[in-house]
């Protein structure tokens, strides 16, 4: 039975170990990411507008020209200057050929951990292709076949002031009666983006088209992961959606060209990365959502249904261009399933749990790394009832070893005569030698919980502890977290009985090891929380077992009086 359990309790531990490999095994590689430059004047390609009508099945064609021979500014591709837009969140660039955001900086997240640059997040340069655009498409839309329709602007600077609750950013193009009038409405404090379409007819026929909204990116690497050291953690890079229905769905680039068909009112299209997230969200009208290939770009969007605009009368068409940090409470009153872009995988109701409680403690004490210390003795304390029984269980075994040897000298080759021995020891002691794997098993679905909390958790980006842990998110740099978890491991395992199979108690004795070896390029916040842990459960177990050893002394003396 002995040897079953700790069999059982060295897969356990593999398993564990091969998961946590599993999860950053594609790309653990340090990328040289390119420099993130300021574009000043950037080309639209009329490729990206997808078919006017044709949501459900969309492609890389072109709209039908409309009847009406397009204007210079309807045609103009290049050139133009590209529109400033500076608010406490963001320093973002719009191009008026379309009037699409082309450049994205988060002034509140670093580029990396020593730097003062803003992150990149949207960009249109030689190094990366990552855009968010919106327009008009069908009978009468302004973009078509023949370019993007180019926007006018009474400045091309806007800032908004410390006094200043909202910027608006109005951008106006006119033809044949119709105006239409693309506003940005930045919020002070607030990383959705309200993008509203009014189109006002002053013409003498009816006005027909479709608004559509979509993220275009390229190949390249996901910039929020290449900042972790040697290594760098392989998160999911690509698509997603959700309806009601469906709150959250993945949609890897290799299969956007597979063609995304949903629609909905209340549901969204983004574009996920490590941290971070691209997103936008119809407001007050259905939406069909499509994906497609353009080339080496992939594509996701919607489009709204036809509309019409009668002569003299106007339509306001708003959408949400979300682009910012992952933060489950600025995502959620979003859209539904939109704060699930925090993925936490199969383990997420734990996950949930462990973050809201790090969040209220981070709350408190302001420092993640002594929030997850709380957070460990927390669960610690939570497990103690069960810890403590499996520690005295395990204390017990370890006291009655020697007699436990002492059968296996008696019994030999008898194994029969040997186990029924053992179990009336154990049966006279009141062991229960299963109860020793499960602090083991019960820590296995919280440590990894724990792991995608920290993976995932931009709060935790670039957040310091103390001394040389500048980044809980990132690995220890001088790997003192590590080693000093793999030494409480040894210690503790000199604490448990050891195994009287000689090739167990060596597996055993490469546990610390091997384990130390995994924890060397884990994130800082992780190795803390297994290292607390470790060293709680050393003391709560070495003070049991002195606590057992009393016991049995007296038991003995005991039969020895007797």
């Amino acid at each position: 039975m002995q040897k079953i359990l700790r069999t059982l309790i060295i897969i356990a531990m593999l398993i564990t170990g091969y998961l946590l490999i599993l999860a950053w095994r594609d790309d653990y590689t340090n990328v040289n990411k390119p420099v993130a430059t300021t574009p000043t004047t950037t080309a639209v390609s009329s490729n990206d507008v997808p078919v006017a009508g044709a949501s459900s099945t969309p492609t890389g064609d072109i709209p039908t020209a409309t009847a009406t021979t397009p204007t210079a500014a309807t045609t103009q591709q290049t050139g133009a200057q590209l529109i400033s837009v500076m608010t406490d969140k963001y320093d973002i660039r719009i191009n008026p050929v379309g009037g699409d955001v082309v450049y994205a900086a988060l002034r509140e997240q670093t580029q990396t951990l020593d730097s003062n640059q803003p992150f990149v997040l949207l960009q249109e340069d030689s190094n990366r292709v990552y855009v968010a655009q919106s327009g008009l498409i069908g009978a009468n839309g302004i973009d078509n076949s023949n370019g993007r329709a180019t926007f006018t602007a009474p400045s091309n600077q806007f800032v908004m002031q410390p006094n200043q609750a909202e910027l608006v950013v109005p951008l106006t193009y006119q033809k044949d009666g119709v105006t239409v009038i693309k506003s940005y409405k930045f919020t002070k404090g607030q990383y959705p983006i309200n993008v509203s379409y009014n189109i006002t007819n002053n013409g003498t026929q009816p006005w027909q088209g479709q608004k559509y909204a979509q993220l275009k990116r390229d190949n390249s690497e996901d910039p929020g992961k290449g900042d972790k050291g040697a290594i760098s953690l392989s998160t999911y890079l690509g698509g997603a959606w959700g309806t009601p229905e469906q709150p959250y769905n993945k949609l890897k680039f290799g299969d956007f060209n597979e063609g995304l068909k949903a629609s909905s009112d209340k549901g969204w299209i983004g574009i996920v990365q490590h941290y971070f997230v691209t997103a936008w969200i119809p407001k007050n009208y259905t939406a069909n959502f499509y994906s497609r290939e353009a080339g080496k770009y992939h594509i996701i969007g919607f489009t709204s249904n036809p509309v019409s605009v009668a002569p003299n009368k106007q339509v306001t068409l708003t959408s949400v261009l979300y682009a910012g940090p992952k933060i489950q409470s600025n995502l959620k009153p979003l859209a539904e399933g939109l704060d699930k872009t925090v993925d936490y995988g199969i383990l997420w109701p734990i996950s949930k749990v462990l973050f809201w409680i790090l969040d209220n403690l981070h709350k408190v004490l302001g420092n993640w790394g002594w929030s997850i210390i709380v957070l460990t003795l927390l669960v610690k304390i939570a497990l103690m009832p069960i810890a403590n029984k499996s520690y005295h269980s395990m204390a017990k075994m370890r006291a009655v070893a020697p007699r436990l040897q002492a059968l296996k000298e008696e019994y030999g080759d008898d194994r029969m005569r040997m186990s029924q021995e053992m179990m009336r020891i154990y049966k006279e002691e009141k062991v229960n030698p299963m109860a020793g794997c499960l602090p083991v098993l019960l820590q296995m679905p919280i440590f990894l919980a724990l792991y995608w909390v920290l993976v995932e958790s931009v709060q935790l980006r670039h957040a310091p502890w103390i001394g040389w842990i500048r980044d809980l998110s990132s690995m220890d740099p001088l790997f003192i977290l590590p080693l000093i978890m793999g030494a409480a491991m040894f210690f503790q395992q000199m604490l448990n009985p050891q195994p009287q199979d000689p090739m167990q108690a060596r597996v055993l004795k490469f546990m610390p090891i091997i384990f130390t070896v995994f924890m060397l390029f884990f994130p800082a916040g992780l190795v803390l929380y297994w290292t607390v842990n470790n060293l709680f459960s050393m003391a709560q177990q070495y003070f049991i077992n002195k606590k057992v050893e009393r016991e049995q002394a007296a038991k003995e003396a005991a039969r020895n009086v007797v």
